[in-house]
Order: C-alpha cells, then sequence, then structure tokens
C-alpha cells in the first residue's frame, strides 16, 4: 500500500534534517508518495505567507505530514507558524517521547517517558493586549469593577483559558496512549494551588477521567514546579505525563536535557483526522547549509509516523537502527561526541550509518 503523506522541509537546518529523515523512511521499503510544500520563512517570497493555503490543503488531503523546522518571523505576520499549523488542523495533543538510548552522552542511565502536551489552549492561545491599547485599558476596568483586583495601568495581558472540552480529550488521549503502549501510570502536572479556576479545571476533569480507567492505569498528580524538580532528581519513577499548552512545551525541553539534548527529541501532533510529526528542536539558521546538526529527532519523528500509518515492522526496524548507531558512537553528529572530537560526522553521513543499518 502506498502511503499519501506531506513532507514540509522547513528553513535553517530543516530541508538537511528532513531530507535525511526521508531517506531513512524510504530506506525501510514503506511505500511513500510524498507532496513538498513550502512554510515559515521560505514560502513568504512566493505564496506571501509564511502558512499558505496549499500547504493546508495538502495536509488535511493526506492526512499526515512530516515537518522540518521552521521560522518564524520576529516581529510581525504569524506568531508562530508551528502554533498556527496546530490551531489550523486542531491538532490536539502534543505527543513527545522522552527516551535514553545508550551511547548517548547524559547523566541518566533509565530514562523513558511520554509527555502529552494539550496544544489548543492556554497561554499559547494568543489572546493578548498590548499595553496602552484601549482595549487593554477596557480589560482593566473590567477586572477592577468585577474582582476588585488592580492591574497596573502599564500592562500588557495576556488571557489564560482552559477548557473542560479540551482538558478532557488530551487527557483521555493520554491514558488512551498508557493503554495502548502498555505505560503504566499517567501523572497529570498542573498549578491548581495557585491558579485555582483554570489549573484546578484541568485538575478536576484528570481526576474524572482517571476514575474511568482505574485498575488498567495507575494516577496522579504533580504540581509543575515540584515536577521539574523530581524530573532532574528521579525521572525513571515517570511514564506518561500530561499537562496543558504551557507547561507541556517548558517540561519538553526539561526533559529532552535528560536524554542528551533537543537533537534526540521526537514529537507527534495529534488530531481526530490529521497528524503532523516534527522534531522538538528549532530551525538553527546559523547551522543551515553546514551538514552538521544531528537528524535524531527528524528520524525518531519519522518513526512515530510509521507507527501512526500501521508500518509498525518498519518502524522497529528503523528505530533499532538509530539505536545501533547510536550505541556504536562513531558515525554520529558533533553534539553526540566529547567536545571538538574530529572524529564526529556530518547530518548526510549519520543518515547514511543509520541507511546501512537498515540494508545490513
Amino acid at each position: 500500500m502506498k502511503h499519501q503523506v506531506t513532507l514540509i522541509p522547513g528553513d535553517g537546518i530543516g530541508p538537511e534534517v528532513a531530507g535525511a529523515a526521508r531517506a531513512c523512511i524510504d530506506a525501510t521499503g514503506v511505500s511513500i508518495e510524498w507532496t513538498l510544500h513550502d512554510a515559515g520563512e521560505g514560502a513568504i517570497p512566493k505564496y506571501g505567507s509564511p502558512l499558505p493555503d496549499s500547504l493546508l490543503e495538502s495536509i488535511r488531503k493526506n492526512k499526515v505530514a512530516l515537518k522540518g523546522p521552521i521560522t518564524t518571523p520576529i516581529g510581525k505576520g504569524i506568531r508562530s507558524v508551528n502554533v498556527a499549523l496546530r490551531h489550523a488542523l486542531d491538532l490536539y495533543a502534543c505527543v513527545r517521547p522522552v527516551k535514553l538510548y545508550p551511547g548517548v552522552p547524559a547523566r541518566y542511565e533509565n530514562v523513558d517517558l511520554v509527555i502529552v502536551r494539550e496544544n489548543s489552549e492556554d497561554l499559547y492561545a494568543g489572546i493578548e493586549y498590548d499595553d496602552g491599547t484601549p482595549e487593554v485599558k477596557e480589560l482593566i476596568a473590567w477586572v477592577k469593577a468585577h474582582g476588585g483586583k488592580t492591574i497596573r495601568p502599564d500592562a500588557a495581558i495576556s488571557l489564560k483559558p482552559i477548557s473542560t472540552t479540551a482538558s478532557e480529550r488530551v487527557i483521555r488521549y493520554a491514558f488512551e496512549y498508557a493503554v495502548k503502549h502498555g505505560r503504566k501510570k499517567v501523572t497529570a502536572v498542573h498549578k491548581a494551588n495557585i491558579m485555582k479556576f483554570t489549573d484546578g479545571l484541568f485538575l478536576e476533569v484528570a481526576r474524572r477521567v482517571a476514575a474511568q480507567y482505574e485498575g488498567k492505569v495507575e494516577f496522579e498528580d504533580r504540581l509543575v514546579d515540584n515536577m521539574c524538580m523530581q524530573l532532574v532528581q528521579k525521572p525513571e519513577t515517570f511514564d506518561v505525563l500530561v499537562l496543558p499548552n504551557l507547561y507541556g512545551d517548558i517540561l519538553s525541553d526539561l526533559c529532552a536535557g535528560l536524554i542528551g539534548g533537543l537533537g534526540l527529541a521526537p514529537g507527534a501532533n495529534i488530531g481526530d483526522e490529521v497528524a503532523l510529526f516534527e522534531p522538538v528542536h528549532g530551525s538553527a539558521p546559523k547551522y543551515a547549509g553546514q551538514n552538521k546538526v544531528n537528524p535524531v529527532a527528524t528520524i525518531l519523528s519519522g518513526v512515530l509516523m510509521l507507527e501512526h500509518l500501521g508500518e509498525a515492522k518498519a518502524a522497529q526496524r528503523l528505530e533499532k537502527a538509530v539505536a545501533d548507531v547510536l550505541k556504536e558512537g562513531k558515525s554520529v553528529t558533533y553534539d553526540l561526541k566529547p567536545r571538538n572530537d574530529p572524529s564526529s560526522v556530518g547530518t548526510k553521513q549519520m543518515a547514511d550509518a543509520i541507511i546501512a543499518k537498515l540494508k545490513g
């Protein structure tokens, strides 16, 4: 069966890591027809937008996309192309596996957890009011009139919506993920002791959903600040974490630090109709075209994509090939070697080593 997949190379290092991932995925033998589309800074001269309508149409048609990192223009246009994509396609669950592979330089020995981040609301909903505007003045006056709270007149304001609907679907997704993948525990992360209505609602919904999985999946909750400390102290005690949007973003990077860095952190954005797979890291434009950066995060995002497409055996083979190259520690990029080690290889060469393991 031939799968239709939209490929978005992205900006900066995006074309290099996306190209490496495509080559590795094709080497598994899975039949994929790739449809290439631009997004980000590279799309603006051609389409007048970093997020062309033709791209969205392609993803909606194919149902699956693999994306390299994208540069969002600073100070103009869309706040974030990544966020805009997730909102436009209703990709409500951001799934980020955090797994330490043997051979990777890291401070830990046993890390294997999954972050499930709510993607559609919280402070990333983009509901902001600039300081000094009539809108923010009206909002400040409304808050004072209705709650007695005083906000400084020179404040900018962001709103933090958290709904029952969005919370329930992402929390249920986390529990279903745990059941499907044989995970034992789901931890809901929040700050409900301070934000009693927003994070309090998230926690209330988590407890209600958890009750429906009693006997199948263990449930606990943690305050986000305490969670950060515990992840650094004992990451091996956690399994699946489910979080509102902002906390999920921050803890994703923290957890990447546990396993050797963002170059090893894959991601998936899941909706009811569409799935988009991408590395956690950014576009690193200063390294563009240098054949230098680690392609593993994008390749492992391709592993997640293959699993989603029902190609479980190919996904397992590709992950094993990645793990073998990492364990061997020979054909790996500079970030996986001791500092200034001259034996490090480039992006393409590491992908070639992974392909050789696949074919060997």
